[in-house]
């Protein structure tokens, strides 16, 4: 019987061995991922110093590799294409962003914003980006704002209404509200 009872445990006791192993283990990747991340941030400190400009945006691109989730690093990419008006590349770099942080609500903003900065606009690029946005966070008034802009420019009168009432509501970003009213008042829906 006790054969039969040591037997039974056997499984339990591999499975807690395991779990074990895998607690014992998670700090050195976390620290193995802090190393990395503490590399990254180094890359980053050190391109903000720079003068030398493509050297800059080299150490930065190096440092979405080392930590592909420090969002620092693709900021200034982003500012540093955007001063350039190089539009395209401010879409690979939150492109980028998002394939490692699908959540992050301001990268899918900025693309919109790329796609909207070129000349023509790129109106149905960008507002696949900024219904991304609202989806993530449906209280995000900026994105709110976008989309109604844009649904209006297409004659989509009952949808632009919705997504500019609700971006006329937001008290705490008045910038988005006032754009927002200024809208409806255009569509002579205010």
């Amino acid at each position: 019987m006790r054969d039969r009872i040591s037997l039974k445990l056997l499984p339990i006791g591999l499975v807690l061995a395991l779990f074990s192993l895998q607690i014992l283990m998670s700090p050195a990747s976390a620290r193995a991922q802090d190393s990395n991340s503490a590399k990254a941030r180094a890359l980053v400190d050190a391109a903000i110093k720079m003068t030398d400009g493509k050297a800059a945006v080299k150490l930065l691109w190096q440092a979405t590799e080392i930590d592909p989730t420090l969002d620092d690093a693709y900021v200034y990419l982003g500012l540093y294409y955007n001063s350039r008006s190089d539009f395209g590349n401010v879409i690979k770099v939150y492109q980028k962003l998002v394939k490692y942080e699908p959540k992050q609500v301001s990268a899918y903003l900025n693309i919109g914003e790329a796609y909207m900065s070129f000349s023509p606009p790129q109106t149905q690029d960008a507002l696949v980006y900024y219904r991304k946005a609202y989806e993530i966070d449906s209280g995000n008034s900026f994105a709110a704002l976008r989309i109604g802009q844009l649904l209006a420019e297409k004659g989509s009168r009952d949808e632009a209404m919705k997504y500019l009432k609700i971006a006329l509501a937001d008290t705490k970003n008045p910038t988005a509200a006032s754009e927002a009213e200024k809208v409806l008042r255009q569509m002579g829906a205010l």
